[in-house]
């Protein structure tokens, strides 16, 4: 039993952050995941900073996919799993740009808008603000807000990026964040 333990504690002390303070994350190619960790938390605001580099282009098999949203980083929230209550940062390459929107999940059902486009190689910073009854999602200076389906406080568990709807990842896919 300790071996195991010690095994896991090697797993996960193998994170490696660069000088900057950011973690490499890669989706890799014919995955959707870029690995599993489990981080909960009572916070209600969250400042994080990501660097996409090149490996954020793609182009999907199927052309409707394209519109699908990857999802960045968020939160679970409203006491559920995410799947049924989630407020995330969601990415998509689309139209020769890389987009930025907010991606929600209320009861199972998800929704979302574009906030702004960003550049590769530049770091962006995105703040999460959970209130009484919305959502305050920021990246660069540009603000939106969503209505939230709870208004409770609850733990939350963090989620990662995570590649397409139908479609896995084309190539690996490196996204650098920041917590």
């Amino acid at each position: 039993m300790k071996k195991f333990f010690l095994a896991i504690l090697a797993l996960v002390s193998c994170t490696k952050i660069d000088e900057n303070g950011f973690k490499k994350y890669v989706i890799k190619k014919g995955n959707h995941v870029s690995g599993y960790r489990w981080n909960t938390t009572y916070e209600n605001k969250f400042n994080i900073e990501v660097i996409f580099d090149e490996s954020a282009k793609y182009t999907t098999v199927d052309p409707v996919n394209q519109y699908d949203v990857n999802k960045l980083w968020g939160v679970s929230d409203c006491g559920n799993n995410h799947s049924d209550n989630s407020i995330r940062f969601g990415w998509r390459w689309l139209n020769d740009s890389l987009e930025i929107l907010w991606y929600r999940r209320v009861a199972g059902q998800f929704d979302f808008e574009k906030i702004t486009t960003v550049n590769l190689h530049e770091t962006n910073r995105m703040h999460l603000s959970i209130n009484k009854n919305s959502y305050e999602l920021r990246v660069n200076g540009v603000i939106k807000t969503v209505s939230r389906p709870c208004s409770q406080d609850f733990k939350r568990y963090k989620l990662y990026p995570y590649f397409g709807g139908d479609e896995r990842a084309p190539h690996n896919i490196t996204i650098r964040i920041k917590e």
